[in-house]
């Protein structure tokens, strides 16, 4: 008579299980943060730097291929990012996100107006670039109070701030001035060094960027500002909630 063979130790199969989920989960977890290093990753508009492009509570998209596809995790392990394949350098006019120079923990969001070579001056509050002042429009109207209806501020209104339309690149973008702020009246001449990019933000005189604090290194550069996929903000000390699900999808130029 044959022998039944001896059922199988319930402790091993639990042991077995979890080492194969634990396996399974760590590859994912490894996938995840491979695309986030070298790919697509998402960041959070905390300030109102960018307004009206971009506001507070937006939630973003940022291309990390934009400018090449970098081995993954090298910029933590070297400090500077090796790339198997590089693209196109940053351009005038893209809006990147990168590690803010002084503290390299915090990361910030601008728009590029100065790329290496390119002499950046400020005049009555237009921007120059290599002596030749950058195309722009006063926008009123309709179009105007559409965008000031969307801030909901009342700080940010037509009898404040104008608004224009700015041509660095092939696409407008959207800027403000305030009328009373003379702080950013004039700026430099001030010539952009290699390996280096001057940004600053679209709410102009409302913004901590180059000309504050000089110029963002290209090895600081995580990615290209791709879409906004959500945007809401949340005060919990003053009890506002606010959603704008009509800026989901919004493409970022």
């Amino acid at each position: 008579m044959a022998e039944t063979p001896p059922n199988p130790n319930p402790s091993s199969k639990r042991s077995r299980w979890l080492i194969e989920n634990v396996a399974s989960l760590a590859l994912a977890l490894l996938i995840v943060f491979m695309i986030r290093s070298s790919v697509v990753e998402a960041f959070k508009i905390p300030s109102g730097s960018m307004i009206p492009t971009l506001l507070i509570g937006d939630h973003i998209f940022v291309n990390k291929f934009a400018y090449g596809f970098k081995v993954p995790f090298s910029d933590l392990l070297t400090g500077s990012p090796v790339y198997m394949i590089k693209r196109e350098p940053p351009k005038r006019g893209d809006i990147i996100v990168f590690m803010f120079p002084k503290d390299e923990s915090f990361y910030y969001i601008k728009r590029v107006v100065g790329v290496p070579g390119d002499t950046v001056e400020i005049r009555n509050k237009v921007l120059y670039v290599n002596n030749q002042p950058m195309p722009r429009e006063l926008v009123t109207g309709p179009a105007s109070d559409k965008i000031f209806g969307a801030l909901d501020d009342p700080k940010y209104s037509p009898s404040n701030l104008d608004l224009y339309k700015e041509k660095l690149s092939q696409d407008d973008h959207w800027i403000m001035l305030d009328k009373n702020n003379y702080m950013g009246e004039t700026h430099g001449p001030i010539t952009v060094p290699a390996d280096s990019l001057f940004v600053m933000g679209d709410n102009r005189d409302f913004s901590n960027d180059s000309r504050f604090w000089g110029f963002v290194p290209m090895r600081n550069v995580k990615g290209k500002a791709m879409v906004i996929w959500l945007s809401f903000w949340v005060n919990f000390s003053e009890g506002q909630f606010i959603f704008r699900p009509e800026r989901i999808g919004d493409i970022l130029h």
